[in-house]
């Protein structure tokens, strides 16, 4: 079950204000596993989804006198395990794992893609997801594949696609695709991108082969002006965006 989901079966917006921390701390109990929370993270999760920021002392008074709630520590507190118990039974789909990729636009916006690619947008939610849940590594993978399909497509939308096939018909590896990309008069590939391919290629194949090292946020940070812009670019020369 999605979040937009969850808040329109539960009625949220109807919802009095001690309620709404309880739906929304079971939600990320049961979907982020987050067993505690604190009054900082509950107005972060309400402002977030656009409700008025909670009065901090109202709040407190709030939960240390409902029977909802239990205090973990000094301005810490869980949901009641008999109220998990009984949401749990109002709700027993978010308990579920669910296949959909949730993600809020972090690296590549979604709207970028103008055509129906289902694959290509699967793996614009996962470049997203991963990047948000500090899957560094994973998404460092993921968008050296996406750069990858983009760069084929391209070539295929302009029919030079054998100048990256080895003598068999197949398509060759990044690094040859690459060089070629950097020269392609045809593709014709800005200057910004050219100088940036072989660094994307870089990242990625770290985080997929290294033995002994591991993507930082500061790795994927540093990079994702010039990819969001390569990606865009591509996504032009393959015609999935007009």
């Amino acid at each position: 079950m999605t979040l937009s989901e969850y808040l329109n079966q539960s009625s949220f917006s109807a919802q009095k204000e001690i309620r709404r921390v309880l739906l929304i701390a079971f939600y990320y109990h049961r979907q982020r596993d987050t067993k505690t929370f604190t009054t900082s993270q509950v107005t972060e999760w309400l402002t977030t989804l656009g409700y008025p920021k909670p009065n901090q002392s109202r709040l407190k008074e709030s939960l240390k006198k409902s029977k909802l709630f239990s205090a973990a520590q000094k301005d810490t507190y869980r949901i009641h395990p008999s109220a998990v118990e009984t949401l749990d039974t109002e709700y027993p789909d978010l308990s579920k794992i669910s296949e959909e990729t949730i993600s809020h636009d972090s690296i590549i916006p979604e709207e970028m893609l103008h055509r129906e690619r289902t694959f290509i947008l699967s793996l614009i939610k996962q470049i997203n997801c991963s990047y948000e849940n500090n899957i560094f590594d994973g998404c460092a993978v993921i968008m050296r594949r996406l750069l990858e399909i983009l760069l084929i497509l391209s070539y295929e939308e302009l029919n030079i696609e054998a100048a990256i096939k080895d003598a068999s018909g197949n398509y060759k590896m990044l690094n040859p695709i690459i060089d070629d990309a950097v020269t392609n008069g045809t593709l014709k590939l800005s200057r910004n991108t050219k100088e940036h391919l072989d660094m994307f290629r870089k990242v990625g194949n770290f985080s997929a082969h290294k033995i002994y090292y591991n993507a930082k946020k500061k790795t994927i940070d540093q990079i994702i002006i010039d990819y969001r812009a390569a990606i865009e670019e591509l996504l032009y020369k393959s015609n999935l965006r007009t």
